[in-house]
C-alpha cells in the first residue's frame, strides 16, 4: 500500500509563502491537487519521476513551483502570492503515469492538508 504523508500547511497571510511538503513510499509520478468548500477537487502541478518534467494548472502558474528530492521520495509544493482564494484542502497525489495533469491520472491520494490565506 502506498503511503503519501503530506505536512506544511497552515494559515499564512495574503501575499505570504508556504511550502507543503509529502512523503511517498515510492516513486511515483507526483502531483498536487486542491479542494475548496463547495468545489470540484482541482488539478495544480505535476512532475514525473525523474523531476525533469512538470505540468501546472493556468490558476498557479508563475506562483507554485513543484519539486521533487528523490534521495527523500518527497515532493514539494511552493506555494508564492498567496490569496485568500487560495484557501483549501492541498492533496498529495502519486501515479503510475508519466505524469499527473489530472485527476484520472491519480492511482493514489494523501490525506490533506489545510491551507487558509487571511486577507
Amino acid at each position: 500500500q502506498v503511503q503519501l504523508v503530506e505536512s506544511g500547511g497552515g494559515l499564512v497571510q495574503a501575499g505570504g509563502s508556504l511550502r507543503l511538503s509529502c512523503a511517498a513510499s515510492g516513486r511515483y509520478a507526483m502531483g498536487w491537487f486542491r479542494q475548496a468548500p463547495g468545489k470540484e477537487r482541482e488539478f495544480l502541478a505535476g512532475v514525473n519521476r525523474s523531476g525533469g518534467s512538470t505540468s501546472y494548472a493556468d490558476s498557479v502558474k508563475g506562483r507554485f513551483t513543484i519539486s521533487r528530492d528523490n534521495a527523500k521520495n518527497t515532493v514539494y509544493l511552493q506555494m508564492a502570492s498567496l490569496k485568500p482564494e487560495d484557501t483549501a484542502v492541498y492533496y498529495c497525489a502519486a501515479g503510475n503515469a508519466y505524469i499527473i495533469f489530472k485527476a484520472s491520472n491519480v492511482d493514489y491520494w494523501g490525506q490533506g492538508t489545510q491551507v487558509t490565506v487571511s486577507s
